[in-house]
């Protein structure tokens, strides 16, 4: 029965979500690859979910938030794009009773988290999302990444909400596995080679058995040029809540791309 069990819940998956709304305007072909990777995602999945709990890099709070909106807006948190990059529509649905059920769960484990019924999607949800659901009928609960919590917390955090996969829910973050601003738009030698040496430490780290997994994550920070590539933490850490949520599942790199010389991945457990 476990084995059954194991089989039909939903996987976990850390998703990147490219640069602004970069999907939907003239770029060339450099977000192709990415395009056609986020696309490929609902295939893959055992069956339709029933709902989606996502965390993003974009909404960092000072405590623990749900997103409890039963028709959340969207929130065009990027600057600098042309106009009609503002005008994107994506009519999900949110699921106020899947927010109630994740609540439920933080409140068990201790974890301090209230339900915010305004707050809308952020780019990080709604840019990779009109392209792996593109018709916008699953509904979608964002969760926020609270301030104080590190690697571990994080891990914590998505390890409470694994039950919910068994409910066909599923439990997906969305951030960029290379995330220095300063040079990620543009291609640079020293920068470039760094961030293939991160990206390929975190594939070693992700396919690594659960506990090794854990620990390696954890220590994120010791990785090779890991500050280089994350100055600051919040588009990496939705990945170790995705690691968290798979439990014992195995992890693997499912997407892998160089854009503008930066080594860009996605990956998918259980």
């Amino acid at each position: 029965m476990l084995q059954e069990n194991q089989e039909s819940r939903q996987p976990v998956l850390f998703l990147p979500h490219g640069g602004g709304p970069c999907f939907f305007m003239e770029w060339g072909s450099t977000w192709d690859r990415m395009a056609a990777y986020l696309r490929s995602v609902s295939g893959t999945l055992p069956r339709r979910p029933d709902a989606i709990v996502v965390m993003s890099g974009h909404w960092e709070t000072d405590g623990m938030r749900v997103g409890s909106a039963p028709h959340p807006s969207l929130i065009y948190d990027y600057y600098g794009f042309p106009p009609h990059t503002y005008q994107l529509e994506y009519p999900v649905p949110g699921a106020p009773d899947v927010a109630a059920k994740v609540l439920g769960l933080l409140s068990a484990a201790g974890v301090s988290c209230a339900a915010d019924p305004e707050r809308g999607l952020d780019h990080g949800v709604f840019i990779p999302f009109m392209l792996a659901f593109p018709d916008a009928s699953v509904p979608v609960v964002e969760i926020s990444l609270p301030r104080t919590m590190g690697a571990a917390d994080v891990l914590q955090l998505g390890q409470v909400l694994e039950p919910l996969r068994s409910e066909n829910i599923l439990l997906l973050g969305t951030g960029m596995t290379y995330h220095n601003m300063r040079y990620l738009m543009r291609p640079d030698a020293v920068s470039d080679a760094r961030s293939v040496a991160f990206d390929t430490w975190l594939q070693n780290a992700i396919e690594a058995p659960s506990d090794l997994r854990r620990s390696r994550l954890v220590d994120w920070e010791r990785a090779p040029f890991a500050h280089d590539c994350h100055p600051e933490p919040e588009h990496l850490l939705p990945l170790m809540f995705a690691a968290g949520a798979a439990g014992t599942d195995a992890g693997h790199r499912d997407y892998s791309d160089v854009i503008m010389g930066k080594a860009l991945s996605g990956f998918r457990f259980g």
